[in-house]
């Protein structure tokens, strides 16, 4: 997956940018203006906007599709842990939120 930035026109209606760096105790949610799907055709998930789509990779669809707002990164992190049989994540997860909060496609409140 190569992060695009989403056009103007999607960003003008986004919340205001996420903090710079999300917490275990964050909450992300995706952002507004955007739309992650499951796309059968193209057998991945998908982030829609109304000039186009992002077409994630498998990592980036298993995390974006527990940003659901009430889940806590922390959470999330160890969701995918345990689904994936695997330590460790937490760095690698967070460095993909706070990518995904730059390009407006999560957000999540300061706590």
């Amino acid at each position: 997956m190569t992060p695009k930035p989403a056009p103007a026109a999607a960003q003008a209606g986004a919340a205001p940018s996420p903090p710079a760096a999300p917490t275990v105790d964050s909450r992300p949610r995706i952002g507004a203006g955007f739309r992650l799907q499951w796309e059968a055709a193209q057998e991945c998930h998908v982030l829609l906007y109304p000039e186009g789509m992002v077409k994630l990779n498998g990592s980036a669809g298993e995390i974006m599709k527990r940003c659901d707002g009430r889940r806590s990164v922390g959470e999330i992190v160890g969701e995918l842990e345990t689904a994936f049989a695997t330590q460790g994540l937490q760095r690698e997860v967070v460095a993909f939120i706070e990518m995904a909060g730059r390009q407006r496609w999560l957000a999540w409140d300061a706590r």
